[in-house]
């Protein structure tokens, strides 16, 4: 829906943002899939973290049903909390900035817990003495200064033509990442830039770049914000993508640019001052998934045996 039919998507997002039927009517036609889903988790399962939201309106209603013993632990994947997430049941929400748990409190959720970001270490840990090797592994110039163009695994928005204009602000070299999408790295053969498709070690890659430009406020921008990267939203996608960017600008983790003319004063601001994302204290959610095990252990027991503590 969003690569194809990014209005319908917008429109959904929209609706069920502002309409509480709305919601009650994804949960109710995604009732059907409640069998099924019982039918796939193993026996024994005692606890489920879930990272989509439409999983939530399956899920939770199973448990506050009771049909489903195993508690309910969800990975807010974006900035903003839409109301889709939000679902009887379900059990702890933890999300990735403060912003964000007040937004689910709001929505009336019963346990909001800040955690730090689910990306690898290895962005946590770049090393400001590698940028030079990195820039060599990729094939990238030694001496630019380098905006690093990430639009998710998808390489969905409207990708080619931010390219074009970050590359004609003459400020920044772009490098353009199309993810899976094979379709946009064609289109881009001939681009006076530099294109990568899928990239296993982002890493690698964000240690060799100077800045970066993101259209969604998903799981990239979080590595981006993770590695220390100074991080521009522009264009954004339809439905979370600028809900996303209005989050982000207003708690201070990136720059919110609205126009191409914009563009070059932001990207050589961030591009030629010691700019860092802030970092945001928070909780590792192992520790929250361990303690939400700890507790349905103790439940089952007191189930089976009312007397245990």
């Amino acid at each position: 829906m969003l690569r194809w039919l990014p209005w319908s998507y917008d429109a959904l997002f929209t609706i069920t943002d502002r309409s509480s039927l709305a919601i009650r009517a994804v949960r109710t036609a995604l009732r059907l899939a409640s069998r099924r889903m019982l039918l796939r988790l193993p026996p024994g399962t005692s606890l489920v973290v879930t990272t989509f939201p439409f999983a939530n309106q399956v899920l939770g209603p199973l448990r506050y049903r009771g049909r489903l013993d195993a508690s309910v632990v969800t990975y807010v994947t974006d900035f903003v909390v839409h109301p889709t997430w939000m679902a009887p049941g379900v059990d702890t929400y933890c999300v990735i900035h403060r912003a964000a748990q007040r937004q689910a409190a709001a929505h009336g959720a019963p346990d909001v817990r800040v955690v730090s970001p689910l990306v690898s270490a290895r962005f946590t840990s770049l090393p400001s003495d590698g940028k030079r090797a990195a820039r060599a592994r990729f094939g990238l110039p030694e001496q630019e200064r380098l905006a690093l163009i990430v639009a998710g695994s998808w390489g969905v928005g409207d990708v080619a033509r931010t390219a074009a204009e970050v590359l004609a602000t003459g400020c920044v070299k772009p490098v353009v990442v199309c993810g899976r999408n094979d379709d946009l790295r064609r289109r881009l053969h001939a681009f006076p830039g530099h294109v990568l498709g899928w990239v296993d070690d982002m890493p690698a890659l964000m240690r060799a770049v100077d800045v970066v430009v993101e259209n969604a406020g998903g799981l990239t921008c979080q590595q981006s914000l993770a590695a220390g990267l100074p991080t521009v939203t522009y264009r954004p996608i339809p439905g979370h993508g600028r809900a996303n960017a209005e989050v982000l600008a207003e708690a201070g983790l990136t720059t919110y640019v609205t126009t191409a003319a914009h563009l070059r004063p932001a990207l050589t601001a961030l591009t030629t001052a010691e700019n860092a994302a802030p970092v945001v204290a928070a909780t590792d959610m192992a520790a929250v998934v361990s303690e939400a095990v700890r507790r349905s252990g103790r439940a089952t027991r007191r189930r089976d045996d009312p007397t245990a503590p």
